[in-house]
């Protein structure tokens, strides 16, 4: 049994985030609240979710799990302003999800859960950790999109960089450490990684929100932000594309 009352906003932050990677996820549900772990098609990225019951306006739920079309889901919350309270319900006989907004009522059939997997985070000791604006860092996705289709990521300890070198052009943008909120590294590290893919992951982070990236030389990226004002964490894992020594 799930049964659940939240601000439209909320949820719709939750679809943003999980959009960016899947179509169709597996939420896990306890006491507790819910949780969400899935990577994308090509295993080039990781979400990983939790969002506690206080997030919620209301929220039960037993411990279970159910498969949910995120774009259906994201279609439906179109029609929800962002402080409209969405009504869910989830009866485990019944192979529907009930959402009310408003006057209007749909039940959603769920996706079978069975052969979704349940990745595993993996344990990775990243050697340096940056925390930045969100918004400081689309103004340098967005000078970067029309350069390369890859940028790299460069922390070291007087501050930290995105660059983007394409045939013809280079993009670079950097904060001195002094304008982080946070910076903290021994070493220089370098990554490089699909710009499209990083450049989603971070549109879904709400406006003003702080982003905190662990970083490792030819490692992935490690980003970590709060939704559902606290009440609500996620990770993504970004895989590197390790550059040739030729």
């Amino acid at each position: 049994m799930f049964q659940a009352r939240a601000r439209a906003e909320v949820l719709k932050e939750v679809v943003n985030v999980v959009s960016t990677l899947v179509d169709e996820a597996k939420f896990t549900l306890n006491a507790e609240g819910l949780t969400l772990r899935a990577v994308d098609p090509a295993h080039i990225a990781m979400v990983d979710l939790t969002l506690a019951k206080d997030a919620f306006e209301e929220f039960k739920a037993e411990e279970s799990e159910i498969g949910i079309d995120i774009d259906k889901l994201s279609q439906f919350l179109k029609l929800a302003r962002g402080d409209d309270i969405v009504d869910l319900r989830h009866d485990e006989d019944k192979r529907k999800l009930k959402i009310v907004v408003g006057d209007i009522t749909r039940h959603m059939s769920l996706i079978d859960t069975t052969g979704m997997s349940d990745p595993k985070v993996p344990n990775l000791n990243l050697p340096a950790s940056v925390t930045v604006r969100s918004d400081d860092l689309l103004q340098g996705i967005r000078a970067s999109e029309t350069v390369s289709d890859h940028i790299a990521l460069v922390a070291n300890s007087e501050g930290f960089e995105m660059s983007c070198e394409g045939d013809m052009d280079q993009v670079h943008w950097k904060k001195a450490k002094k304008d982080l909120a946070s910076l903290q590294t021994e070493n220089s590290v370098r990554s490089l990684f699909p710009l499209e893919y990083f450049s989603n992951m971070l549109k879904s982070v709400s406006s003003g929100s702080e982003v905190t990236m662990h970083l490792g030389s030819d490692y992935p990226v490690k980003m970590e932000f709060r939704i559902a004002g606290d009440k609500g964490e996620v990770r993504y894992l970004l895989a590197p594309r390790i550059e040739s020594s030729d």
